[in-house]
């Protein structure tokens, strides 16, 4: 089952994951939308890669490693979750809400769009 975590619960969820492995943020959005705003990568590694190249890139993530997937709104990285999760990846979450609730509830210096 994936998780669903809101931006707040990130950290939290980070340090709970660390010990299988050093976590990721996959942020799935395109190149286009990755212009207009971004999420520092704080205590985990931030991976760009739009959620249509997933398939033929899948072997370059680590199924081992905690994922938390990130989107515009929630919607694609959900669909990313549960294809990783579908995959073997045994600890991944959703972050809901995307980079929007991110920038609502996190990091207000990320522009919304």
């Amino acid at each position: 089952m994936v998780q669903h975590i809101h931006p707040l619960q990130l950290k939290d969820w980070l340090e709970a994951v660390r010990g299988h492995g050093n976590p990721v943020v996959l942020d799935v959005r395109e190149p286009s939308e990755l212009a207009i705003a971004r999420i520092k990568a704080d205590g985990f590694e931030l991976i760009t890669m739009p959620m249509g190249v997933i398939p033929p890139r899948l072997s370059e993530l680590d199924p081992d490693q905690p994922v938390a997937c990130l989107c515009h709104h929630g919607a694609r990285s959900m669909q990313v979750a549960n294809f990783l999760k579908a995959r073997g990846f045994s600890h991944v979450a959703n972050v809901t809400g995307g980079i929007n609730a991110w920038s609502a509830q996190v990091d207000p210096s990320v522009p919304r769009y």
